[in-house]
């Protein structure tokens, strides 16, 4: 393989060349980037409305829908991200530019699913719940830092490669 082949190949940031002409190119692109602020002030809001119940006693039914609607939005983000991955990566998930996003995703995925079926199921006391609501919030943020960082560094990367080409 030539010297001239592998620089074609090789990734720029987290995406090779036709990689970033697929995320440009598909609806998912932008679809993500609604949704993610979308599930971002899902979160404010439900996080207030826990606190509030914790703090106060007061509100479990509206902590607990919105529980309930955040855990939704992030379903609908999660399945609609594994989409944007198989487009961009062709795989659906753990593609290498973002496999410990999704590795940790699948937590935050499993933190909010166990709040789900402790609610439902009647395993946990309201307290309990709210706590385990929590712990997925702390994860989600957690989670949302790890793509947001990855995403930074991405165009960083490529605003120098562009500056070094210019």
């Amino acid at each position: 393989m030539s010297m001239h082949t592998q620089a074609q190949r090789a990734p720029v940031g987290l995406y090779t060349p036709e990689e970033r002409t697929r995320r440009d190119a598909t609806i998912w692109t932008p679809v993500q980037g609604i949704l993610a602020p979308v599930q971002f002030v899902v979160f404010l809001v439900s996080l207030v409305l826990v606190l509030r119940y914790l703090a106060t006693g007061e509100g479990y039914v509206i902590a607990t829908w919105s529980i309930v609607i955040k855990t939704g939005v992030l379903y609908v983000i999660m399945v609609t991200g594994a989409i944007w991955e198989k487009v961009v990566f062709g795989q659906y998930l753990l593609a290498p530019a973002f496999f410990w996003e999704d590795v940790f995703s699948f937590l935050v995925i499993g933190l909010h699913t166990a709040y789900l079926w402790a609610l439902f199921s009647g395993a946990l006391a309201p307290v309990s719940l709210m706590l385990l609501a929590l712990a997925a919030y702390a994860a989600y943020v957690i989670n949302a830092v790890q793509f947001v960082l990855k995403l930074r560094a991405a165009r960083l990367q490529m605003a120098r490669v562009q500056e070094a080409t210019a």
